[in-house]
């Protein structure tokens, strides 16, 4: 049973990217977005096209604690200022991506390379209430208002100049180095480089590999930001999935991917620098996580070296960040 390559992770970078948004800074990859066997080289030497289409939405906000964030306070020389936000954020990602599996071997692996711009459109709103108290002020003040914005545009370029794969009858295994280059468009750039290392496994308990047991870890050393004083902090974050093949006709020539999958995703490190928002009880510039599982399915086309699949991830367990979720497509197809 062939394996078929649908495509590694993209960077979505807008909802940390964005000055209307106050996160920390989330880094480049993004783990909903790889399908659960995307990670290893392929298996046939060629070039490859695929492309990831997805949605993310959410309307929660927490805080270090894992707190629902609901206000931010403000104390100033004339009194304290409450700005309750009740955040409603929808963005969709597209990101098309040309992969190259060469014929050569490097340390006994299979040597392969990518190269994955994407581009993104959101449509943030946020409602505000202020209320202000002070010593100057014999009553509170109050002031309602609806922020919305369009954002969207071309967001930072990721290369992957090495990737290497390993196999035998019952595994495979790859490690890979890349970078975020920030190319992306005012307002969606994270700008910011950003280094990525990752290894990825997977155990088929049969040789025809019609079931697979996959795990990745992802390590991002991200740079100070372009004309500002802030290093976002180093992540890790590790994906998982289990997949199985089921085959639509006898021939093999249509088969049926059904899976679960997940990921955990760690800030390791501090934003550091003098620019790191601070805000006082929201506690955002914190070390950050998330949690996520979800589900998949697709079609797999062996003669046609293509395939297409649908994914929801649900997120839970976030801390100094939004919590939402992915609904995505994406379709891959060998030459």
């Amino acid at each position: 049973m062939k394996n078929v390559f649908v495509g590694p992770a993209l960077m979505f970078g807008l909802l940390c990217g964005t000055s209307a948004v106050p996160a920390g800074e989330l880094g480049h990859y993004s783990p909903a977005l790889p399908n659960i066997r995307d990670l290893l080289v392929p298996p046939d030497p060629g070039v490859y096209y695929l492309q990831y289409n997805y949605l993310y939405s959410t309307e929660t906000l927490k805080n270090r604690n894992g707190d629902e964030v609901g206000s931010l306070t403000v104390n100033g020389p004339l009194g304290t200022t409450t700005l309750n936000v009740e955040p409603d954020i929808e963005a969709f990602a597209v990101a098309p991506a040309l992969v190259w599996v060469s014929p050569w071997h490097v340390l006994g692996a299979r040597y392969a390379a990518y190269v994955l711009p994407s581009f993104v459109s959101a449509s943030p709103q946020v409602s505000l209430s202020l209320a202000r108290t002070g010593r100057f002020l014999d009553r509170t003040g109050t002031v309602d208002r609806t922020l919305e914005a369009d954002v969207g545009g071309m967001a930072d370029t990721y290369f992957q100049p090495v990737w290497l794969g390993w196999s035998g009858q019952h595994y495979e295994v790859s490690a890979a180095y890349g970078f975020y280059a920030p190319t992306g468009s005012d307002g969606v750039s994270l700008e910011f480089w950003e280094h990525q290392f990752q290894a990825a496994v997977a155990w088929y308990p049969w040789a025809d590999r019609r079931m697979a047991v996959t795990a990745a870890g992802t390590y991002g050393l991200p740079m100070q930001k372009d004309n500002e004083d802030l290093t976002p902090g180093d992540r890790f974050t590790l994906n998982w999935g289990i997949s199985q093949y089921l085959p639509l006709r006898k021939d093999l020539t249509i088969l049926a991917e059904l899976g679960i999958r997940g990921y955990s995703q760690w800030q390791i490190q501090e934003d550091s620098g003098a620019d790191v928002p601070q805000i006082r009880n929201v506690q955002l510039n914190a070390e950050d996580q998330i949690h996520s599982v979800g589900l998949q399915a697709g079609l797999t086309f062996p003669p046609f070296d293509a395939s297409l699949n649908f994914a929801y991830m649900w997120e839970f367990g976030a801390e100094a960040r939004f919590e939402g979720q992915w609904v995505g497509v994406s379709f891959a197809k060998g030459f």
